[in-house]
């Protein structure tokens, strides 16, 4: 991470919703690949796989050529230029140099309670919208147009999250916008407003992953401890994948009641987690400012966590 604590959500944003844009364009990509059915003797499901799965691969072997492990590594700035790099961030949290990983951080991280507290959520859009009443083409390509306006909110939040230093508040409020989204998806008798419920709880899903990305870095330091909590992240993510293909039910058509309930359960629990974690961190901000505390936050003098 190259950018101060508080310059991080803008550019993870950035970063995250290209592939939102590709996840808007991937299931009208999978209608076009899925046109070769029977082409080779190939259904049409398999030439998505090998399409999507090739270019990703290419891809990755590209990028492992180009992107550095840590800012001193880079091959593309000045000796000046890194330098600078490496002063913000020794200025801003003090772990500008990657510290050895050893088994013992491992647990001593893992320890924390407040890294297991950073998750996120997945749902899969085009089985909802098929429960919509859509045929399978229709629920394809209808699963592009309830990402564009999630670009403009996920930005703002992000922008504005940024300048004021505060993560938490903003996070909540984007999943409340989710959970009125999920609301009318479940629970109105009209295809069209159920669509419409899809935008909003698109729109508010999506700014919370960059969010939380922010907030958990934000109050993370060394590169240990942040490499712990980006596999926690990752493995949480993974899980909540595994669940919502279990929730998400083909007896449970049209409405699909019980995945959605369960995703709404799921942005509830992150509310209050959310709340939980803004509590301790206050505290312990107010108690780092009185001096009461026997050692600085995070091992760093002048740390505070990031509300």
């Amino acid at each position: 991470m190259v950018y101060k604590r508080h310059e991080v959500q803008k550019r993870l944003a950035v970063f995250y919703l290209i592939s939102i844009t590709m996840g808007g364009i991937g299931p009208i990509l999978a209608y076009v690949f899925s046109r070769l059915d029977g082409k080779r003797n190939i259904p049409g499901w398999a030439w998505i796989f090998i399409i999507e799965g090739t270019i990703t691969l290419f891809l990755g072997v590209v990028a492992w050529f180009f992107i550095p492990d840590f800012p001193d590594q880079n091959r593309f700035l000045s000796p000046e230029q890194t330098a600078l790099v490496l002063r913000r961030i020794e200025e801003d949290r003090g772990d500008s140099v990657p510290d050895e990983i050893t088994r013992s951080k491992v647990f001593k991280h893992l320890g924390d309670w407040t890294l297991w507290a950073y998750d996120a959520q997945a749902y899969f859009l085009s089985l909802i919208l098929r429960g919509l009443g859509w045929s399978k083409t229709a629920s394809l390509l209808l699963s592009a147009p309830p990402y564009l306006p999630s670009i403009g909110t996920a930005m703002f939040f992000s922008w504005i999250s940024d300048r004021t230093k505060h993560r938490g508040g903003f996070i909540v409020i984007q999943a409340l916008i989710c959970i009125t989204g999920l609301s009318l998806t479940a629970f109105s008798n009209n295809g069209h407003i159920r669509y419409f419920g899809v935008f909003l709880l698109n729109a508010g899903n999506t700014g919370t992953v960059p969010g939380i990305l922010a907030y958990a870095s934000n109050n993370v330091v060394s590169h240990s401890k942040r490499s712990v909590q980006t596999a926690l992240t990752v493995s949480l993510g993974g899980i909540g994948g595994i669940i919502a293909s279990t929730v998400y039910r083909s007896q449970d058509a049209p409405r699909y009641l019980p995945g959605l309930g369960v995703t709404l359960g799921s942005q509830g629990v992150m509310i209050i987690l959310i709340g939980i974690t803004h509590i301790h961190f206050r505290r312990l901000n107010s108690l780092s400012r009185k001096g009461v505390l026997k050692y600085p936050l995070e091992g760093q003098p002048g740390f505070f966590y990031t509300l």
